[in-house]
């Protein structure tokens, strides 16, 4: 089943309490998939608990899909495990490399987008779908540079890696904001310009700005409320892409649990606007 068209929330443990107290309306929690790779513990008796009750977004940060090399078969297969025991409602992860040889690295880095990366992307893309059996989701990247070597845009990037593999794409908000910004490029050109067509599932989150010399820098930092611009920018996403799962990402400095369901309530008004999402009365 795909996740529900509604807002979501990612799970911390700390929130466990909270979540079986208050059984919030939610239509899905995400979790990532490194933090679950164990065999047992506390971890996977609040993870099976909250399975019973809500739809689950599997969203791995370790796969390093746009690394040069093959992919890691020990970590694909814990992540296949892992899909097994839990039957998530959609799986996804990002277009970014983090990994060189053995050595993994605590980012998630940027590509050249030329062809003979998007043959790398789309090859580890149908090698994680065949191992899984089922479609993935591809998230596009907050970046802070660009490279020279690149031959496509990142829309045309994803569009192609789409029409070769089948994946379905991750749309991101935030990160179309901070790269936009970063870049002195147009936020709605780039929406535009995205496949929306294999959207599955919309992430917003926080960011953090500095003030350089050049204007301003922005970092996809996940510890705080999203922006009232990244709001506005949901709204058009969500004219072009229709009713979508939508999580609220905050990783870092993470609040008490009612701020996280303010934030989802924000966005399930922004849905309700667009004509995505009926309120309760």
């Amino acid at each position: 089943m795909p996740l529900p068209a509604s807002p979501g929330l990612g799970f911390k443990p700390e929130h466990f309490s909270d979540i079986l107290r208050l059984s919030p309306a939610l239509g899905f929690f995400e979790i990532h998939a490194e933090n679950y790779m164990g065999e047992g513990g506390p971890p996977h008796r609040m993870l099976g608990r909250l399975r019973q009750d809500y739809a689950l977004s599997l969203h791995g940060v370790g796969l390093s899909i746009g690394g040069p090399g093959r992919l890691d078969r020990d970590h694909l297969a814990r992540l296949k495990a892992l899909v097994a025991r839990y039957e998530p409602d959609s799986f996804s992860e990002h277009l970014a490399w983090s990994s060189h040889g053995g050595d993994y690295l605590n980012d998630l880095l940027p590509l050249p987008y030329t062809a003979e990366t998007l043959q790398a992307v789309c090859d580890h893309v149908d090698e994680v779908q065949a191992v899984l059996g089922r479609r993935m989701l591809l998230e596009n990247p907050s970046t802070y540079v660009l490279f020279e070597q690149s031959t496509l845009e990142e829309t045309e990037f994803l569009a192609a890696v789409v029409r070769r593999t089948g994946c379905g794409l991750l749309l991101d908000v935030n990160n179309v904001f901070v790269s936009a910004t970063n870049h002195r490029m147009d936020a709605r050109a780039y929406l535009a310009g995205f496949p929306v067509a294999a959207v599955g599932e919309i992430h917003l989150g926080g960011h953090a700005e500095e003030m350089l010399p050049s204007g301003p820098l922005l970092i996809d930092d996940h510890a705080r409320p999203v922006a009232d611009p990244v709001w506005a920018l949901f709204a058009e996403a969500l004219a072009l892409t229709g009713p979508q799962p939508v999580l609220i990402e905050w990783d870092n400095d993470v609040p008490e649990f009612p701020v996280l369901l303010a934030e989802a309530d924000r966005a399930a008004r922004v849905m309700a606007d667009a004509g995505g999402l009926r309120l309760a009365s």
